[in-house]
């Protein structure tokens, strides 16, 4: 049998996702006409910021520490990842991400963090959020799609490169073993996925370097 104290912090942890999941509904509905174009990745990974400052906020009034209210946040986050559906290996990964994600560079909370802890019943928080970040390509969702179909081409490409390479070597090189056969395959491919790469990455830094020449202007 559960002991008072126990089960008491299973209570507080429901009543910190259900409270959570509230702020999220009402946040959610003043976003959805925005139409933001942010890649998916990017979108999940500032909400769960934001819930983790939602649900810190709501710790503070049983926890004598941030520190401790913030810990609690991160397992309030894993628990409604699990509730939803999530499996568990993936939900640890996933808490991982959005704990390393949630500091800069310079120490500082990440924004979305931040304005989940200040956030207020009835403000515009989130929305908040998502609108500092609009016009920057590393979160667009075009720039997403690019990488997307990128893998693909890379990926497709590189086996038709690499079963041209066997054919060839197979038709009119039949006295090749195995390994010659098979490193031929290899270095066609490697042939078509490093140009493609490169122009790709050189595509990506332009638009980065294009975007924070804007910033700037």
């Amino acid at each position: 049998m559960k002991n008072t104290e126990e089960k008491f912090g299973e209570e507080v942890l429901e009543a910190c996702v259900a409270h959570a999941k509230e702020v999220l509904a009402e946040q959610a509905s003043l976003i959805k006409d925005k139409k933001y174009d942010f890649a998916p990745q990017f979108k999940n990974l500032t909400i769960q910021l934001y819930l983790v400052g939602v649900m810190q906020q709501f710790y503070d009034q049983y926890e004598e520490t941030t520190a401790d209210a913030r810990e609690k946040a991160f397992q309030a986050l894993n628990h409604m990842m699990l509730k939803d559906g999530a499996r568990v290996k993936n939900a640890k990964k996933q808490i991982a991400f959005v704990r390393k994600m949630s500091v800069l560079d310079d120490g500082d909370e990440a924004l979305a963090l931040a304005l989940g802890y200040e956030s207020k019943p009835g403000d515009r928080s989130l929305a908040e959020v998502f609108d500092h970040y609009v016009g920057e390509s590393r979160v667009s969702k075009g720039l997403w799609n690019y990488y997307e179909n990128g893998k693909k081409i890379l990926l497709l490409g590189g086996l038709l490169f690499a079963m041209a390479g066997i054919w060839f070597v197979t038709i009119y090189l039949p006295e090749s073993d195995d390994i010659t056969i098979l490193a031929v395959g290899l270095l066609s491919a490697f042939l078509f996925i490093t140009p493609i790469f490169l122009i790709g990455l050189m595509i990506y830094r332009y638009k980065v370097k294009k975007d924070n020449q804007s910033d700037t202007d």
